[in-house]
Formats: structure tokens, C-alpha cells, sequence
């Protein structure tokens, strides 16, 4: 009785055990073909499998010469040229993602990337305006870009997260940068900004901006930012470093900083697009 149990036990795992993919060859085409296999099954065959196909100059006439009808051979072309599927999660820097900015989870059971939205900042306040009026402008006021939320959707556990950004030509697309969001599209990292942001009840904060009687300043000031380097590891792909460890708190990578408004601020950048994150290391 056990012995049957056992064997029953053992052939019902091996009908849940899933058939691993085959991935098919020239070799295997031909072989199909000698088989009597007609074209259209052979193609539907390359079409729903997975492929890895030699079609240089040579090895298509070889084909031929062997039999494989034309239709094949061009099923078998295509197939060799068909673009991966995009990812949103895979760890692995070469697998083409979506465009955007992603933040590699390093901290977890099973290494992911994050992808991180943009969040678009379109209000802004002004900082230090009592002073800016009552010393009349020889004060500076700050123009603040407002980033709704007390925190971001994804907080790295370590203090120096790695991010990598993708823009849309290595998904094959063009032009080479994010089409999607507001303002004027994104062409590398050396266009963000990466700044610790001010938190404040229900939205954090950010500097873009200072007015007095000197003049106006937009975008990020130069003891704000917060270094970071990247490197480029393919067609549109890169890798961003912080290059020192980061504290604990909110961060964000700003973007397209554009004309605002506020006391005094006409001219001074008002709205950005903010790629958001936060660092709990403890």
C-alpha cells in the first residue's frame, strides 16, 4: 500500500512539475522540416517559442539549401530581431526596462528594481519673505518647490542606493529621453538635481529659487545639491551613484524646473518634476 501511495504521490508531482521552454535552433527548424512538418506549423511553432536563430548571409542560404521554405527562414529573421519584453522589476541592468528611474532594491530576499514615478510639483511657496521686505530685498527670499506627501512610495535600507535610468531608445523607441510628464523631456542624468527635501506636515519641501535686491536665482543652489555620478552601460542606460552616504530623510532627483510664481517671483523656477525616495538605514 505505501508503495502505491508513493508512486501515485511521485506521478502527480511530475504532472505539476511545469515543462520548461524550449528555446529553438536552426538545427531544430531543419529538423522539422525533414520531418514533413508543414510550413505553417513550423512557423507557428517559431512564433510562440522562444528563439535563438545564427540568420547571417551564409546561414540563410544554408537554410534554403536544406529545404526550409522562405516563409520559414522570414519567421525565423523576424523572430531573431523581435525586441525582449520591457521589464518594471528585473535587477538585471541589461534586460531592457520602461523608460524611467528605477531604485535597485539591494535589501531584500530577491534583488528588484523600484520604479520611481514622478511626482510633479506645480505649487510653490515663498520662504523668508518678512525679511526679504523688511530689509527692503537685501534679504533673500527662497522659492520653494512643494512635493505633496510626507514621504515616498519607495525608502532605500541602505545609505548609498543605487538608481539607474532608462530612457526611451533602449526600449527601442525615439528620441532618446522620457516623452511622458510635463516640461521639456530628459536626456541624461546630468539634467537632475538630486536634493534632500524638507519635511514638512503632509509635503516636503525643496529650494529651487532665491530673489533679493540683487537679483533673481533659479534652480537648485550649488550647497543643496547633493552629489551623485552615473555612467553610462548602454544605448540609453545609466547608472547613478551617490557618492557619499546619505542620511536619513527624503530625497528626490529634480527635473525640469520651469517659470513659477510667487511674491516677487517672476522669473525664478516654480514647478519641477521630482523622482522621489526616502533613506531609513537604521
Amino acid at each position: 500500500m505505501k508503495i502505491l501511495f508513493a508512486a501515485v504521490a511521485a506521478a502527480v508531482m511530475c504532472m505539476a512539475t511545469p515543462v520548461a521552454a524550449e528555446t529553438l535552433s536552426n538545427s531544430d527548424v531543419v529538423k522539422l522540416i525533414e520531418a514533413g512538418l508543414g510550413e505553417e506549423a513550423v512557423i507557428a511553432k517559431i512564433e510562440t517559442e522562444e528563439g535563438d536563430f545564427d540568420t547571417d548571409v551564409d546561414t540563410l542560404l544554408a537554410l534554403r539549401e536544406q529545404g526550409v521554405p522562405s516563409a520559414v527562414i522570414a519567421a525565423m529573421v523576424k523572430k531573431s530581431n523581435e525586441l525582449p519584453p520591457l521589464s518594471d522589476s528585473s535587477p538585471d541592468p541589461s534586460v531592457p526596462h520602461f523608460a524611467g528611474m528605477y531604485l535597485m532594491d539591494e535589501w531584500s530576499a530577491d534583488a528588484r528594481m523600484l520604479k520611481i514615478d514622478p511626482t510633479a510639483s506645480t505649487q510653490t511657496k515663498t520662504g523668508g519673505i518678512f525679511g526679504y521686505a523688511l530689509t527692503g530685498g537685501i534679504a533673500s527670499a527662497s522659492i520653494k518647490a512643494v512635493i505633496p506627501g510626507e514621504e515616498a512610495r519607495y525608502t532605500a535600507q541602505n545609505r548609498t542606493p543605487t538608481f539607474y535610468m532608462y530612457l526611451d531608445s533602449s526600449a527601442g523607441n525615439t528620441p532618446g529621453a522620457f516623452s511622458g510628464g510635463f516640461g521639456p523631456s530628459l536626456q541624461s542624468p546630468n539634467e537632475l538635481s538630486l536634493v534632500r527635501l524638507k519635511e514638512k506636515k503632509e509635503r516636503r519641501e525643496a529650494r529651487i529659487g532665491s530673489l533679493n535686491i540683487a537679483g533673481a536665482k533659479s534652480g537648485v543652489m550649488d550647497k543643496d545639491q547633493v552629489p551623485f555620478s552615473y555612467e553610462t552601460i548602454g544605448a540609453g542606460i545609466f547608472k547613478i551613484s551617490v557618492n557619499k552616504p546619505l542620511k536619513d530623510g527624503q530625497y528626490g532627483f529634480i527635473f525640469a524646473v520651469t517659470g513659477g510664481a510667487g511674491p516677487g517671483a517672476n522669473g525664478v523656477a516654480g514647478g519641477a518634476r521630482v523622482f522621489d525616495f526616502g533613506v531609513d538605514a537604521d
